[in-house]
């Protein structure tokens, strides 16, 4: 087999990143995503150089295509508004682009790109036939009445129907899209198409052809993982004190699934501020506060005197076993892993997509501290969305607990693939490599089988 020396291997990735930074300026999110896979794929390249040799990475760093477009609303006064949507279709080598669509202001090209950079590699790692795609748009629904954001979402697909589709590219929910946005698309969509074609979207709701744990998998998929880490540790969650960041469904989920198997949640986080409770916090409660009662995480006090809410610290500065991280990108800063590590935490787990800067992560491995990267740990969502297409596609309904069952059996298998990757190169618990390496190699294979297109 031909080897090149590490610094060749080095050399060549210090390039590619350096044409990724000059190509896309002003992305410091993509440059972010970009730079991290590709550092960590130096050991692959020295053991297979032929993957230089067919620019695997050049073409994957660059999307089939980035769409852009207007969406024009009315609101309920008839003042018209208009957003800006995206749609980025990165890599199809495996399967039709797949992955959530974002609504939140901060959504722009950058933040696009470098989800649907990362959705190439978690969709890889779930062994499920789809490929990376994201999209969204910089369109706040937070204090919009229903009607908004029927109206938005009409708007949105009117453009979007023009580039999806079951066997093309399968769009699903992110950060303020839910059951009732994607069910406004798929009714839209089908306006649109004048035909029903269930597959064309995930996270519909169960009468409209979804899937049952969809709404948890991606919360109860980073537990599972977590769970893995410390099996190899010959530990368990039970006991374990927790704090989780965000209060959207990824960090509802997992916080249910990690009280379930016996963790306490001390604290938990949305835009405002967090709550404490050093005996446990009633996640039935917090659940009843931010999705029925559609209420800031302060509303929790109102059922629970014995807890304290907090607005001015950061919550990584509290005491804890287990980080799970589940709000946003770059959420979590190497001062919060400092205070973090001084504080006892022996693993971070990423439910939300980046929200751990470089020198964060850096500072993690650096104390041997286990981390779970999001392209591995949150990729429960996307493996039961694939779950929901082969539904759609067979005609078929399962259970809750046979989807719970595979979801377990898929977290587990991408725990397995990321560890035995960083050990095949000597880099045994560094799962960011690991995962990497492994969904990689997976993607480059199928592209150098296919040829250069």
């Amino acid at each position: 087999m031909t080897t090149i020396k590490k610094q060749d291997a080095k050399a060549y990735v210090d390039q590619v990143i350096d044409q990724v930074k000059e190509k896309n300026q002003s992305q410091p999110e993509f440059y972010q995503a970009v730079q991290e896979v590709a550092k960590s794929l130096i050991p692959l390249f020295e053991q297979s150089p032929h993957y230089m040799d067919y620019a695997i990475l050049e073409r994957m760093v660059e999307p089939d295509r980035l769409i852009s477009f207007r969406v024009a609303w009315t609101d309920d006064d008839g003042k018209i508004h208009v957003n800006r949507g995206y749609r980025v279709q990165f890599n199809n080598a495996i399967g039709p682009y797949k992955g959530g669509l974002r609504f939140d202001p901060s959504v722009n090209e950058s933040v696009v790109k470098f989800l649907g950079f990362d959705q190439i590699f978690k969709n890889a790692l779930t062994d499920q036939a789809i490929g990376g795609g994201k999209g969204g748009a910089d369109f706040d629904p937070k204090g919009k009445s229903d009607m908004e954001i029927m109206r938005f979402t009409q708007s949105f697909m009117n453009e979007l129907s023009k580039y999806i589709g079951p066997n093309v590219d399968v769009p699903a929910g992110d950060i303020g899209v839910g059951g009732r946005e994607i069910d406004y698309m798929v009714g839209q969509y089908k306006r649109l198409r004048g035909a029903f074609e269930k597959g064309a979207f995930t996270g519909k709701g169960i009468e409209v052809g979804g899937s049952l744990m969809r709404t948890e998998s991606t919360g109860y998929g980073a537990v599972y993982f977590a769970e893995e880490m410390l099996k190899d540790e010959q530990d368990k969650l039970e006991g374990k004190r927790i704090i989780v960041s965000g209060a959207g469904k990824v960090s509802l989920y997992a916080m249910e699934k990690a009280v379930d198997l016996g963790a306490v949640v001390v604290a938990c986080s949305d835009s405002s501020g967090y709550i404490y409770k050093e005996e446990g916090l009633d996640v039935k409660t917090i659940k009843q506060v931010k999705e029925q009662e559609r209420k800031p995480i302060s509303a929790y006090l109102d059922h629970d005197q014995d807890a304290t809410y907090n607005e001015e610290d950061r919550m990584w500065n509290l005491s804890c076993d287990l980080a799970f991280p589940c709000a946003t990108q770059n959420e979590l800063d190497e001062d919060d892993a400092k205070a973090l590590v001084q504080n006892g935490v022996i693993a971070v787990i990423e439910g939300a997509n980046m929200p751990c800067t470089e020198k964060a992560i850096t500072y993690f491995q650096k104390h041997t501290i286990k981390f779970g990267p999001g392209k591995a740990a949150n990729a429960g969502g996307v493996a039961v969305s694939a779950l929901e297409m082969a539904q759609n596609s067979s005609r078929v309904y399962w259970s809750f607990e046979e989807i719970d069952n595979m979801l377990q059996e898929i977290m587990a298998s991408i725990y397995e693939k990321s560890a035995t990757a960083a050990k095949e190169f000597d880099l045994e618990g560094d799962f960011i490599a690991g995962a990497n390496i492994a969904a990689f190699r997976k993607v480059a294979d199928v592209m150098v089988a296919q040829g250069i297109i």
